[in-house]
């Protein structure tokens, strides 16, 4: 009697925590919030002192709180009547992930801008110059292979591996900007697999495509700024369109350097930013990404001089971001 009056209970329990509303789990919702928030996010410290600096030099752009969740600081406040939220992510594209979910599930957030630095792939670029990349890839999600025993130049793929091979072979056949995927030595490269809310499976992702009315606030942003300039005075290059690629690597090689420009056609490379348009794509957020030239990622001869130039190529980032928020100011409904 008292075994079956215990199963019951259970049974009764189980029913009930299963009917149980859910929403009193997960983050917050901000769905009835009107004016939501623009995230202005950097990575590491030369880039978000850059940012801080410009706003302290500008009466309309205030911080009027700092507050630390789980470690992480996030300064909120207003630049020019949009509410805002500062921070930086921290170098890596697993620290991106945490902060900028985070931020994301804590405030109420609809557009991302973020600016830092990277290495330049393409070699039309020099430190300074600032690339505003239209998508974003994944470079070392990779499958490490040993080579064949009789031939040591061909590699034993595994079975699901080259299934994949053979899919991203034909999709190149309609999309223009699919990678032309093809192994650097044992090094064979792959793709995310991502779900987002509505998705009933996961799906590869070859790349992650930046919103394009903030790419046209870019693009309206450089025609009306001053021209940016190196503190020698030379006028720096900026770029909106084109590819950017990260990994959890710093990039300082250059037979590396030539394969990314190979299979990705990328133009710079560092260690956030698709993890950035991840979070940003499966919350259903508008992002968008400056990136300056700090260094040559290798195609350098001698030293790689990031260290030199990551205060400098930070303040001329940060110029083309504070005409970005300009833009986007001018655009949104108070």
């Amino acid at each position: 009697m008292r075994l079956s009056s215990f199963v019951l209970f259970v049974c009764i329990s189980l029913s009930s925590f299963a009917n149980d509303d859910t929403s009193q789990y997960g983050p917050k919702d901000f769905s009835n919030v009107s004016n939501k928030w623009t995230a202005v996010v950097a990575a590491y410290e030369p880039e978000i002192e850059a940012i801080d600096a410009a706003f302290a030099d500008i009466d309309d752009a205030q911080i009027t709180q700092t507050i630390y969740i789980k470690g992480v600081k996030y300064q909120l406040g207003t630049y020019k009547g949009e509410p805002i939220v500062v921070f930086s992510t921290g170098v890596s594209i697993t620290n991106a992930a945490m902060t900028v979910q985070m931020a994301l599930d804590y405030f109420p957030i609809d557009k991302l801008v973020m600016m830092g630095i990277a290495g330049a792939i393409n070699p039309k670029y020099t430190p300074g110059d600032i690339a505003v990349p239209e998508r974003w890839y994944f470079h070392d999600e990779s499958v490490y292979i040993n080579p064949k025993k009789d031939d040591a130049s061909a590699y034993e793929l595994p079975d699901y591996y080259a299934k994949q091979l053979e899919y991203y072979k034909a999709r190149r056949d309609t999309d223009e900007h699919a990678p032309n995927y093809k192994n650097i030595g044992f090094i064979h490269p792959t793709e995310v697999a991502v779900v987002k809310e509505g998705w009933d499976a996961r799906r590869r992702m070859p790349y992650f495509t930046a919103d394009k009315a903030l790419l046209e606030m870019a693009k309206r942003a450089l025609k009306k700024i001053p021209p940016i300039t190196m503190p020698s005075g030379k006028e720096i290059l900026v770029d909106i369109g084109g590819n950017g690629v990260t990994g959890s690597v710093f990039v300082d090689n250059a037979k590396y350097r030539e394969w990314l420009r190979d299979v990705y056609t990328a133009d710079v490379a560092e260690m956030e930013s698709a993890t950035v348009a991840q979070v940003s794509f499966v919350n259903d957020v508008d992002w968008l990404i400056i990136r300056s030239i700090s260094d040559l990622a290798g195609g350098q001869h001698g030293k790689n001089v990031e260290n030199v130039f990551d205060a400098i190529a930070s303040g001329t980032g940060t110029k083309l971001l504070l005409g970005i928020l300009d833009e986007l100011v001018a655009t949104d409904p108070q």
